[in-house]
């Protein structure tokens, strides 16, 4: 199941970057014997500042077809990681091809997108900037790969 990440904003240079780049590869390693990956980033812009209708269109047309659809919201379901690797697994297993983790801009997810998705995943009640977001959750991916791989990453 190949593993998109469907973003608002760029990640130039810098430690977010080089954190996402470093999960990245290890998600790719660990999941390429689970079927999972490999993980692909689409980044968006909108250019014209037109708003969170704007962005979520473009979230939208970055999603591929068929894809389990996931938002990252505030609002979503709080879980643990073991949870989050039986979904992932879960999603593989019933023969998904792909699944799309979408992050919203600074004023969140169109609400059109968000009444979409198949599921809503929250990293707790507080607001995080999207960027750290998307750093946040590569790491949950891999993290989720080494439980499912039974590695020791996760020591819970």
């Amino acid at each position: 199941m190949k593993v998109h990440i469907c973003a608002v904003g760029r990640l130039r240079s810098g430690p977010a970057r080089e954190m996402v780049d470093d999960y990245t590869r290890r998600f790719d390693r660990t999941g390429r014997a689970l079927s999972l990956g490999p993980l692909i980033e689409h980044e968006i812009e909108d250019r014209k500042n037109a708003g969170m209708a704007a962005e979520g269109a473009l979230l939208s047309r970055a999603v591929p077809a068929g894809a389990v659809l996931v938002t990252l919201d505030e609002r979503g379901q709080v879980m643990g990681s073991p949870e989050f690797a039986g979904l992932l697994a879960m999603w593989r297993d019933a023969g998904r091809g792909d699944a799309a983790f979408v992050i919203g801009g600074a004023d969140g997810i169109d609400p059109g997108l968000r009444a979409r998705a198949d599921a809503s995943v929250s990293f707790g009640r507080m607001v995080w900037p999207h960027m750290l977001v998307r750093v946040m959750m590569v790491e949950q991916l891999y993290r989720a790969a080494s439980i499912l791989a039974g590695q020791p990453y996760h020591r819970a």
